[in-house]
């Protein structure tokens, strides 16, 4: 989800709610903490067309951190919350992820995996402490951070991977235009069409946990 153009005219609106804790996160805050967290993937050297994971149960700091890479010109993976340590590590590798974030929940797991993880140069920790250098907890670590956009914004999109039937699971790269950040890429362009998104409509995710989104206007 990429706010946009949103926060100008819907700033305290909800961007999405948590359905099973009610929590909200408005227009205003999601591009803030986006904006962050962009700032913070390309301190980290990350540029377009670089990869980074997320692995996670369904939370409420998850959206953010896929949406810095919309606006970044990143590809992020998201990975099921469920796999073990040698499963997330094979991913993480195989799509070339230079950036983990994680929760306090999936800490274990996470740590166990990146012993085997070469190319990850940081550990977001988006609810727990940090530890030490390679392991850091969100807020801290953007902090220093501004709210604003960063200066080469592109669109970015997810690589998900297939449930790999014939052996390992198989990332899925699309191509990636260079385009302005909130361009909707072909995929987009087919879901939309395909789901007729419109203005006002409000999507209710119900996996892993439903979570209500709210779509532009």
């Amino acid at each position: 989800m990429y706010p946009g153009e949103q926060v100008k005219t819907r700033a305290t609106q909800p961007a999405f709610i948590m359905a099973q804790s009610g929590e909200t996160v408005t227009y205003a805050e999601l591009e803030a903490r986006s904006n962050r967290i962009a700032h913070l993937l390309r301190a980290h050297g990350l540029n377009r067309l670089d990869h980074y994971a997320v692995f996670m149960e369904n939370h409420v700091r998850y959206i953010e951190c896929c949406s810095a890479g919309e606006r970044a010109g990143l590809y992020y993976t998201a990975i099921n919350s469920f796999l073990t340590p040698d499963e997330l590590a094979y991913i993480i590798n195989n799509s070339e992820s230079q950036i983990l974030f994680t929760s306090e929940k999936k800490r274990d797991v996470a740590l166990a995996a990146i012993k085997n993880c070469p190319k990850i140069k940081l550990v977001i920790i988006v609810d727990g402490e940090g530890h030490g250098e390679q392991v850091v907890n969100l807020d801290e670590a953007v902090s220093r951070y501004p709210d604003t956009p960063i200066a080469d914004e592109y669109a970015g999109t997810s690589m998900l991977y297939s449930s790999g039937t014939t052996g390992q699971p198989k990332g899925i790269l699309r191509p990636l235009p260079e385009e302005p950040a909130g361009h909707l890429i072909p995929v987009s362009q087919f879901l939309k069409g395909l789901w007729q998104y419109r203005p006002g409509m409000i999507y209710l995710s119900p996996a892993p946990s439903t979570t209500a989104h709210r779509l532009p206007q």
